[in-house]
């Protein structure tokens, strides 16, 4: 039998019981690194790790049923805070019982902060913050032709509403309560974020805000759990930030995990495990994230925020996080790139109009019964269907990189797997900068 590792039996808040909320069961180790397997145990089901977490940032993986997306063998959904805050707000969620009885998903369910979305909106890169250090660095810098739209100050962060131009002001409370009736298993500490673009001194003043904020989260959950203790309770993972310097990275991860030894000490509940954010160069994505998990203790959960391509995901395992999201799998399938184990192709390509076979001929998935010349077509077309397809193929090719990764570290073959797979798989698409 595994050692059960991690938070166990209940925490007192003045009168009130908290009842774990999460636990972490470490199982097989990766040889010469940080990687390993293991279960995360929330209110709503374990999550068997490492794991791909879907992003279904309002509330649904867009053009795909939350049954679809089970049946392909996800684990959990990951919503946005700030999204859902907006639109249709967090009242109507925790009225309904939270995102999973809200989109009808039964698993386990994460919500990030909302800071990413305020911070990259706010300074007009929507969906993606430039990841390269070049050129020289500026605090000031917004994408060209666009507005400021967010500040932030040492309370919070002031911004106004892609939706309607409305203003709104996110403080670590405010995230906390939006998350707690969001409803999901787990929930991040409100942190800002910065961009390979800020300077190093900015860099040191936001890590410390940062900081400040996490211990304001702390006490804020502590004390929604406390209040809230007829929901299922959730569990709070703190950020580390800290860009591309490694004394910054490692301080970070030191403070977040000293305050959450002396939030429990105090009889909180501290961080049920941690996050791994910010901007992070493709090149040095391992190695930032060996910093940091260096840093935590081996019962901590460990969460990548916002990775894409195949060879990040091994990267990320062998550093040893548990979980990573990513909106990259179905947001380039709603524009015709199709993942296949011979590298990513586009099915709109004309060379596809006539060709009978599979997306994947060794992929089995709800897709695999409909021909590349049939996606083309809806495509082409315009249908709604051809988004729908292309998605649940992609995800299927997702999860099941990473299920069978998992399985190759409990059986002793990972490397033989990983350099099989990427020297296939990059054998057929260029990496992309090359």
């Amino acid at each position: 039998m595994q050692p059960r590792v991690g938070p166990s039996g209940p925490t007192q808040v003045g009168h009130y019981c908290l009842v774990t909320s999460s636990e972490f069961i470490r199982r097989a180790t990766l040889d010469g690194t940080a990687g390993r397997t293991g279960t995360i145990v929330t209110p709503h089901g374990e999550i068997h790790t490492p794991a791909f977490v879907p992003v279904g940032t309002k509330a649904t993986v867009k053009t795909v049923l939350p049954e679809s997306v089970a049946a392909l063998g996800a684990q959990a959904v990951l919503a946005n805070a700030y999204h859902l805050y907006l639109q249709p707000g967090p009242e109507i969620l925790d009225r309904a019982g939270g995102l999973g009885a809200f989109m009808n998903w039964s698993g386990p369910t994460y919500t990030d902060s909302g800071g990413f979305q305020v911070m990259s909106l706010g300074v007009g890169f929507k969906k993606v913050i430039s990841m390269e250090a070049t050129g020289p660095q500026d605090d000031s810098r917004v994408a060209e032709g666009k507005e400021r739209l967010a500040n932030v100050d040492d309370d919070g962060v002031t911004f106004k509403s892609h939706l309607d131009g409305s203003m709104h002001r996110f403080t670590p409370e405010v995230s906390m309560g939006i998350q707690h009736q969001l409803g999901a298993d787990i929930i991040f500490a409100f942190d800002e974020l910065t961009t390979l673009m800020n300077t190093r001194g900015y860099q040191e003043t936001s890590l410390e805000r940062t900081r400040q904020w996490a211990i304001r989260c702390l006490a804020e959950h502590n004390r929604l759990s406390a209040e809230r203790s007829h929901r299922p309770q959730q569990s709070l993972w703190g950020v580390v930030q800290g860009a591309q310097y490694e004394d910054l990275r490692r301080k970070a991860t030191r403070d977040l995990v000293e305050l959450s030894r002396i939030d429990r000490e105090n009889g909180g509940k501290g961080f049920g495990g941690y996050g791994i954010g910010g901007a992070l160069e493709k090149d040095n994505l391992g190695t930032i994230v060996g910093w940091v998990t260096d840093e935590l203790p081996d019962d901590a959960p460990r969460h990548l925020l916002g990775i894409s391509e195949p060879d990040d995901i091994f990267t990320a395992i062998e550093n040893g996080a548990d979980t990573f999201d990513c909106v990259s799998p179905t947001r380039v399938a709603r524009n015709g790139a199709i993942y296949s184990f011979d590298g990513r192709y586009n099915v709109t390509n004309r060379k596809f109009r006539d060709d009978f076979g599979p997306l994947d001929a060794e992929l089995d998935n709800y897709s695999t019964q409909y021909t590349r010349a049939y996606l083309h077509h809806l495509f082409k077309a315009k249908e709604g269907l051809a988004s729908t397809l292309a998605t649940l193929h992609n995800l299927s090719f997702t999860i099941t990189l990473v299920d069978r990764a998992r399985k190759a570290i409990e059986d002793g073959n990972y490397y033989d797997y990983r350099d099989e797979f990427l020297g296939r798989y990059y054998a057929g698409t260029k990496r992309a900068g090359e």
